[in-house]
């Protein structure tokens, strides 16, 4: 087998053969700025599932390894998110109690359902099912997610007891377990969003001002988590706050974890698949738009079937690995990238980076106040709610914008599944109920053109004995009825027509249902002795049209273009307005018949 067949299968040999000691010293030190900066976020997004902090760095292991060797993304860096960790927990948290060893195991389950799936689907080169998400329902699930996030935090930030897996839930259980805040673990809190929100937000402006140069000034800004989590813990262990109620991570295992295959359970696959369904899907979209944003940025392509094998293959070794399912990280991503790496074997690097973290230095985060972990989560996702968006989105499409409301607000009030499967139910009934009802616009001739346009939106001149109609929309079954009725009202107020032509340029399909009416149309015309034509067909929709006997049948012809049918047709008309020039066209007073008929 050749190289360059071998590198379809295995990418990273594309950027291997050219691979040398300047990227290899760029990408040794990206690894080392990721290692650094990712550890606070990956034990956090451990947390946000509910599962111990050290399955954060777990999967940040043999995953990115993987990823390095079978993704076609060179910056796109793999381990936990917290979208992926948000659902983790709301598909475990009501199956067993966090902390449990069923808990775990189930977190393993989840992560090799997700890998599985995700292999499925690059096995039967399905990753159009993405496209059924629509931007509108992911840009609401986002937000609420970041909503939901917070608030789910706030009980370590408060240092109390709350659950939920509603927005509702969340807010009357933290409201009532008020009254047992820890002032120490509120200080704590506050103090450390008050420092992250501050160094994201003005950081690197100060730093720039002082001096510092703009890439270092924003290393050093992404070093704020870091300086937190030290400063944290140093307080905790100086001023013994562990002893007055502050919450911390506890005991932390050392050393890397054996490769186990998660127990088979046949009702707790069945109980996990749906959720492990959304995950891939919701997993896969964000990877693949992370992964295309930095891919244009160094004009760079990636293959989205391969990333799914990519993918797979990452949550199955987190699966085997005691890691949790992981998803190519927006944030990750950009610390990798700024950081200076070519090539995905940054992230390998940086894996190996984690591996002598988690066998050497554990202990170090015993006392770590769990409070700032809530923090840089909360810090982190406040960034994905883009509330504005929903009157940017209503403002441009009305269907769109209730997609987006619908799914918000159901995932705050409802739960993940059943809000993500409202919009997303809401967005095809939109869609069906939009297609069915297509545009047709009754189109003339531009005077002194070969053009045709809108009667309702142009000067133009229509011929007495044709009627040209175009059609905007693919003919399927939810809107054959619709072209039937359309049409032959339009025929019925215009009894001088002699011929039909419908323009096609928008029709890129024509269905079997929408066939029998276009038979049915003309039979109807033809037994009022008018003859219907096509006009502007697509080539792969007259290549279907031939698979039938209809062109055989219907009696008419097909033409080329519009002008082409006008002047064929009707060329007196035609020619007439060829040669008129005016600004003023006299129009033939069917287009002034047509336009008392105008649609909405």
């Amino acid at each position: 087998m050749s190289l360059d067949r071998l590198s379809r299968y295995l990418p990273c040999l594309s950027w291997a053969k050219g691979y040398d000691r300047a990227t290899a010293l760029q990408d040794s030190l990206a690894a080392a700025t990721l290692t650094l900066l990712l550890i606070p976020q990956s034990m956090a997004y451990a947390m946000l599932a509910g599962l111990p902090p050290i399955m954060g760095l777990y999967a940040s292991i043999l995953p990115a390894i993987v990823y390095a060797v079978l993704g076609t993304s060179r910056a796109l860096a793999v381990g936990p998110v917290a979208i992926v960790s948000l659902l983790t927990g709301a598909a475990l948290a009501p199956l067993f109690p966090q902390g449990s060893a069923e808990y775990t195991q189930a977190a393993l389950t989840l992560a090799l359902l997700c890998g599985a799936l995700m292999l499925l689907l690059a096995l039967l080169r399905a990753g159009f099912l993405v496209n059924f998400l629509s931007h509108p329902v992911i840009s609401g699930f986002i937000s609420a997610s970041g909503i939901l996030i917070t608030l789910g935090q706030l009980k370590h930030i408060l240092g109390i007891k709350s659950e939920g897996v509603t927005a509702i839930e969340l807010v009357r259980t933290t409201a009532l377990a008020l009254p047992d805040t820890n002032l120490a673990t509120l200080a704590i809190g506050i103090g450390s969003l008050v420092f992250l929100y501050l160094t994201r937000r003005y950081g690197k402006s100060v730093l720039i001002g002082a001096g510092i140069a703009p890439s270092l000034s924003a290393h050093i800004t992404r070093a704020a988590p870091v300086v937190a989590v030290v400063v944290t813990t140093l307080l905790v262990i100086a001023l013994g706050l562990e002893h007055l109620g502050v919450p911390v991570v506890g005991d932390v295992p050392r050393g890397l974890p054996s490769l186990t295959l998660p127990m088979f359970d046949l009702p707790l696959i069945m109980e996990l698949l749906p959720i492990a369904a959304l995950i891939s899907l919701i997993g896969f979209v964000g990877s693949v738009s992370v992964a295309q944003t930095f891919a244009a940025r160094k004009r760079q392509r990636i293959k989205p079937n391969q990333e799914l094998i990519a993918l797979g293959g990452a949550n199955i070794l987190a699966a085997l690995s005691g890691g949790m399912p992981v998803s190519g990280g927006f944030s990750r991503s950009v610390v990798s990238y700024d950081a200076g790496a070519q090539t995905p074997l940054a992230g390998a690097l940086a894996a190996l980076g984690f591996a002598v973290v988690v066998m050497l230095f554990t202990p170090m985060f015993e006392s770590m106040p769990r409070a700032v972990l809530a923090a840089i989560i909360i810090v982190a996702v406040l960034t994905l709610v883009d509330l504005k968006a929903i009157v940017r989105t209503w403002n441009y499409s009305k269907q769109d914008g209730a997609a987006m409301v619908v799914t918000l607000v159901g995932v705050l009030a409802l739960g993940i599944e059943t809000g993500i499967l409202l919009g997303l139910s809401l967005s095809l009934l939109l869609f069906l109920w939009r297609t069915s009802q297509p545009h047709i616009a009754v189109v003339g001739q531009l005077p002194g053109s070969e053009h045709f346009r809108n009667v309702e939106r142009f000067p133009v001149v229509c011929s007495p004995i044709m009627l040209s109609l175009r059609v905007d929309e693919s003919l399927y079954f939810p809107n054959a009825r619709y072209l039937e009725d359309r049409l032959m009202a339009l025929v019925s107020s215009h009894p001088q027509v002699r011929h039909v032509v419908l323009m096609c340029p928008g029709v890129n399909l024509i269905d079997a249902s929408a066939l029998e009416s276009l038979e049915a149309i003309a039979e109807r015309l033809k037994a009022a002795d008018i003859q219907l034509h096509l006009s502007e067909v697509k080539g792969p929709v007259m290549d279907q049209l031939k698979r039938s006997d209809f062109l055989q049948r219907f009696g008419g012809q097909v033409f080329i273009s519009q002008y082409k049918a006008a002047l064929t047709l009707d060329p007196d008309t035609t020619l007439a307005t060829l040669k008129h020039t005016g600004s003023e066209p006299k129009t033939h007073p069917l287009s002034e018949e047509i336009h008392h008929e105008k649609r909405p």
